[in-house]
């Protein structure tokens, strides 16, 4: 099976937000994010991705059908609770080019696609340029989580083939709503990164 990878910016993202906000959510659902979305936040919150000046959504297709994308932006462009903890460890947001999140759905997995997300978002930011490094953040869920599938593997070893290495003490925080929560708590993240020189 050949996914055709596609990076799109500015107001070509537009007409996709419908079918990449259905993606986050359904992907979102299962662990470790447990993600109780609704259609409405993330058009506002994808709504950002068009507008934000060296942003680009890599998306997967099957013919027309998106089946996964992944997103990137300059830091700067994140809120103060994401761009805060940086700079409480003496980085700065305008050197760094951060990935959002990758979704695929299950079936288009284990063909190289998250892979070709990776290489694809960091030669978007090295041709946006003015980028040290690219960073991401992953969700933090306990060992013992009442969630955590028993085939659950962790995708650490993954992120390193990519070249990226966890930032000790460097954690941000997120809000959203899990599957059996009544309302959004916030959630902490784990901070990635590699240069990208």
């Amino acid at each position: 099976m050949s996914l055709r990878l596609t990076p799109l910016t500015g107001a070509a993202i537009l007409p996709l937000l419908d079918a990449l906000a259905d993606l986050r959510i359904r992907v979102f659902h299962d662990y470790p994010y447990l993600y109780e979305g609704s259609l409405d936040y993330e058009r506002r919150y994808l709504q950002s991705y068009a507008e934000a000046t060296g942003s680009v959504v890599v998306g997967a297709f099957d013919g027309d059908r998106m089946v996964g994308a992944a997103t990137a932006l300059p830091l700067r462009h994140e809120p103060e609770a994401v761009t805060g903890p940086f700079r409480a460890q003496g980085l700065n947001p305008d050197r760094i080019f951060y990935f959002g999140e990758s979704v695929l759905l299950p079936e288009y997995r284990g063909q190289g696609v998250g892979v070709r997300f990776f290489a694809e978002r960091e030669a978007h930011a090295r041709a946006v340029g003015g980028h040290d490094h690219a960073a991401f953040c992953a969700v933090i869920r306990p060992d013992n989580h009442p969630r955590r599938p028993a085939d659950h593997v962790p995708l650490d070893r993954f992120w390193q083939k990519r070249g990226f290495t966890l930032v000790p003490d460097l954690v941000c925080s997120l809000s959203w709503r899990d599957r059996d929560e009544t309302e959004e708590t916030p959630k902490r993240m784990a901070v990635w990164m590699k240069g990208l020189a």
